[in-house]
């Protein structure tokens, strides 16, 4: 049985609920534009949605059709919505007949070419962000660029750490001992992030254009246009989707701060032979790729969760995190859930508070290789067959263990920190979460995975038929709804100040973009766990 090995004895009391309601939450989604006919949208970002490089609540990620909301970090998660409600309907306004896609997996593609690569200006900052899109191209193929996501942003108060450091009576300042925290969180994470794929995976199927030459074990789905695994969760957390072959040989260590960035270090410093190939420029001197190294930047790690620092102008991720330390957490492993308008509900924010702090408070043996190993067959094993009857994933000594059976455990164990979190907030709904996905393993027909297969099934739709529906249902539903004018004049100025700041990074733009690049790069060696 799971159980927590200590709760501090007196954090859930009355007098320490700020302890807990000073969490800090936020949310990156990712949502593609397409035509009113389901068609990847071949249009500039909308200027009404400012600048992509600059806008600190709407950008672009991989293709310049790949849209991003990024919402403020909030202490509620009604204050969340409420921000991501806002922005969404705003980008739907400056989008005139285009729709937002609600699914994870792509609409139909007509091959690379016709994917645009996401455009940033001529700033030297705007030319890294795209000649990096440009390399992933190269390396993965356009399609992956397509593929969108929820990212669950998370941190502790620095009140919540020094509670924790006074029970342990630790001798380390603040800072380290919440990175040595945040890494004993990710930690256990990573041995329990399955559940997630489980409980939210929403992509079993996907659009026969996806797969268009490249190998895989899929079942076409009649002969509708659509591929599909029967028992598959979240196709995009596989092979097809954000995962690299390349990368699986890259044993990154989680133990302490110094021993990930220097893991990651050796992957963005040294040559990948196939990358090579590539080359840094084609014969015409123009960039393919930023280097020939494993990893481009430390974003190119397809990670399930990132330890993050907010970084500052011309900084690299792992300089900014070496400095200054964690600053928060990033859950990269959710799909876009297509039956909610903002492709994820309030429900999953309180699960994903109660899972992080159980992750938090656990203990955390450390990492290995060979733990590693076990972690990434459980991820495949579940985003293939996570629905499979009497499923077995592996145990953290390699044995077998029924995937009912440790979901039920991980859950039972995570009941006090869910009533504890709610008697903070006077609340029940971090308890009613837990519960919603208690049902989710006692019925696997009740997971988003499911309900998408079925409605499939049911319908006699293809996937592009029904995610356009779905697509078209959500918009107008946003759409129909009015927006207030202090929203629409705040991020009007907001969408106006990014285009401003843009154009002042494009003039004050007088080095060279080779020497640009090359003063980056040279934060790596000055780094001193890279060194």
């Amino acid at each position: 049985m799971l159980e927590i090995q200590h709760i501090p004895k007196h954090l859930f009391s009355k007098k320490n609920a700020p302890l807990l309601t000073g969490i800090l939450r936020g949310l990156e989604r990712e949502a593609l534009r397409v035509s009113k006919d389901g068609e990847l949208s071949t249009k500039p970002h909308p200027k009404g949605l400012g600048s992509a490089l600059t806008h600190p609540q709407i950008t672009t990620d991989f293709s310049e059709a790949l849209l991003e909301i990024i919402t403020p970090p909030t202490h509620s998660v009604d204050d969340l919505f409420r921000h991501l409600k806002a922005i969404h309907q705003y980008a739907l306004h400056q989008l005139d007949d285009e729709l937002l896609w609600t699914h994870s997996m792509p609409c139909k593609l007509e091959g690379d070419d016709h994917i645009p690569v996401a455009q940033y200006g001529s700033s030297n900052n705007g030319q890294m962000k795209t000649i990096y899109r440009v390399g992933l191209g190269h390396r993965y193929g356009r399609s992956m660029q397509t593929v969108a996501g929820v990212h669950y942003n998370f941190s502790l108060p620095n009140a919540f750490w020094a509670f924790l450091s006074s029970e342990q009576n630790s001798i380390d300042d603040l800072q380290l001992f919440k990175d040595k925290g945040y890494f004993s969180l990710i930690r256990n994470f990573r041995r329990h992030f399955w559940l997630l794929i489980y409980l939210f995976g929403a992509s079993p199927a996907l659009c026969e254009s996806f797969v268009q030459g490249k190998p895989h074990n899929l079942s076409l789905l009649d002969d509708r246009h659509t591929f599909y695994s029967p028992y598959a969760t979240s196709l995009r957390m596989g092979d097809l989707g954000y995962q690299s072959s390349a990368q699986e040989s890259l044993y990154v260590c989680y133990n302490e701060k110094n021993t990930y960035i220097r893991t990651l270090c050796r992957a963005i410093t040294q040559p990948h032979e196939a990358y090579q190939r590539i080359g840094v420029k084609d014969e015409r001197g123009e960039y393919q790729q930023l280097n020939t190294s494993l990893l481009q930047i430390e974003n190119e790690f397809y990670s399930a969760i990132r330890p993050k620092r907010t970084t500052r102008p011309g900084e690299t991720a792992l300089f900014a995190l070496q400095n200054r330390g964690i600053e928060y957490i990033e859950v990269r492993c959710l799909d876009v859930d297509p039956y909610c308008m903002f492709g994820i509900n309030p429900e999953r924010a309180y699960f994903l508070d109660t899972f992080l702090l159980y992750c938090a408070l656990q203990e955390s043996p450390m990492s290995s290789p060979e733990e590693t190993a076990i972690i990434l067959r459980n991820q495949k094993k579940v985003v293939n067959f996570g629905r499979q009857p009497n499923l077995s994933l592996d145990w953290f000594d390699g044995t077998p263990k029924s995937l009912t059976t440790w979901a039920k455990e991980l859950l039972e164990a995570m009941r006090p920190i869910a009533k504890g979190l709610d008697n903070a907030n006077a609340s029940e709904e971090h308890q009613k979460a837990l519960e919603l996905q208690m049902a989710k393993i006692i019925d696997v027909e009740k997971t988003p995975s499911a309900q998408i297969l079925q409605t499939l099934q049911q319908s006699g739709k293809s996937f592009n038929q029904l995610a356009l529906e779905m697509s078209r249902n959500s918009n107008s539903g946003l759409r129909e709804q009015e927006i207030e004018e202090s929203v629409m004049q705040r991020m009007n100025h907001m969408s106006e100040e990014s285009l401003a700041e843009q154009g002042a990074l494009e003039e004050a733009s007088t080095l060279s973009f080779d020497e640009f690049i090359k003063t980056y790069y040279q934060q790596y060696a000055t780094c001193k766990s890279c060194g």
